[in-house]
């Protein structure tokens, strides 16, 4: 929100989510996901992305329900 406010809200805004959320048990990472997108608030133009790479003992099975996630909460 501060971002948007800031540049103008015609204007794309990353949204990070902390790549540690991606250790977490589903109901905790879907929760930090559920943050993010509140804050873009389905605005046009925000990139849901990580705040850094994915960690080396990250389940695969996290990175995939996250993108699964966000992509069904985007159409």
């Amino acid at each position: 929100d501060w971002s948007w406010r800031q540049i103008g809200y015609g204007r794309p805004v990353q949204g990070n989510l902390d790549p540690v959320a991606l250790l977490a048990p589903w109901r905790e990472l879907k929760a930090r996901i559920d943050e993010v997108l509140g804050q873009a608030a389905g605005r046009p133009g925000h990139i849901f992305n990580l705040g850094h790479g994915i960690l080396p003992p990250t389940p695969v099975e996290n990175v995939q329900r996250l993108v699964d996630y966000v992509r069904e909460h985007r159409a």
